[in-house]
């Protein structure tokens, strides 16, 4: 005799492949069609964080983290794949992006790295999500980086675009070769009021010009960009960015209560979760060399560079290499 609690699963199953799978693969074909034009909010540490979801309700948690200036239509195509497999996806807009509001406009609208990483470990509190498999590019990566290094019982496994991006005031300190510091010329207009004044009237004309130049070969449209500058309009969006750029050169405090995060970061911790790294081979923005870190993930390990002309927005352009890395990562913690 079957149990009463299996035949309810063996249900929702069905009902799930049957009515909800072939409208996760529309919305791969249409990214944003489906979950990601019903977003939920949930309350988290400072935040009301806004959010899309995918997948059944017993399905592994995974959450994917976006990067600037991105949003999370970057996992539209990732999300399709990953819940057609019964994964349950979570998706949700960073502080200063989206639907994402700050619960107290006495909040300071901090940019640090380890201030968007605790709003990660709150949303997964707020949701009762205990561990998941995390998955992140530029800002979204970082995150989840510090995320496995510091709440390593929090974190299944790891995919992380770029790899170890975890930083310091500190190390920041030390000058790049002149060519590399070119690279990062636009966190040094930032740290100017003429860059925060530019950065606050031509948002979406400075996005697009990042898109470009950090993923070169990828013809996107402009219904692709302007769905994800529609982030860009959350009223803190432009304080969260500039103090994160501000801060990384110590030309801007954080918040105290972030202070021990900060030292343990500043130490530059390995990592030891199962992790999966990824590297577009057309990624025009910074980015580190696989084997300078290679070193730093100490748990079960692989490396993938993706190839096409693949740009900095790995998700985006290459779902289906990232949503395998996902699963990749999900079958190293066994």
């Amino acid at each position: 005799m079957i149990k009463r609690s299996t035949y309810k699963s063996m249900i929702a199953t069905f009902l799930f492949s049957v009515l909800v799978i072939p409208q996760l693969f529309a919305a791969q074909a249409q990214p944003g069609s489906l979950f990601y034009d019903n977003i939920k909010q949930v309350k988290a540490g400072v935040l009301n964080i806004g959010y899309a979801e995918a997948g059944p309700d017993g399905g592994r948690p995974v959450i994917l983290l976006h990067g600037w200036p991105y949003d999370i239509h970057s996992y539209a195509g990732v999300t399709a794949i990953l819940a057609a497999k019964g994964y349950h996806v979570f998706v949700p807009y960073l502080r200063g992006y989206g639907t994402t509001t700050f619960l107290s406009p006495a909040t300071m609208r901090n940019g640090q790295q380890s201030a968007l990483a605790a709003d990660i470990i709150a949303f997964m509190d707020a949701l009762k999500i205990d561990r998941a498999i995390i998955g992140g590019y530029d800002w979204g990566a970082r995150t989840a980086d510090i995320m496995a290094a510091l709440w390593p019982e929090r974190v299944s496994a790891l995919v992380s675009v770029s790899g170890y991006l975890i930083g310091s005031q500190q190390a920041n300190k030390a000058p790049l070769p002149p060519r590399a510091e070119l690279a990062w010329w636009y966190q040094y207009y930032f740290a100017t009021p003429r860059g925060e004044a530019g950065y606050a009237a031509n948002t979406r004309a400075f996005a697009k010009l990042i898109w470009q130049t950090a993923s070169p070969q990828w013809h996107f449209s402009d219904s692709t960009f302007n769905r994800a500058a529609a982030a860009f309009d959350n009223p803190d969006h432009v304080a969260v960015v500039i103090h994160n750029y501000r801060w990384r050169l110590g030309l801007a405090t954080g918040e105290k209560q972030y202070d021990a995060l900060e030292e343990k970061l500043a130490r530059s911790p390995v990592i030891t979760v199962p992790t999966v790294t990824l590297e577009g081979d057309a990624n025009g923005a910074p980015h580190p060399d696989p084997a300078a870190y290679a070193t730093k993930f100490t748990g079960k390990y692989v490396h993938h560079t993706i190839t096409g002309g693949i740009g900095h927005n790995l998700p985006e352009e290459a779902p289906q290499a990232f949503a395998d890395a996902i699963t990749e990562a999900g079958s190293l913690d066994k």
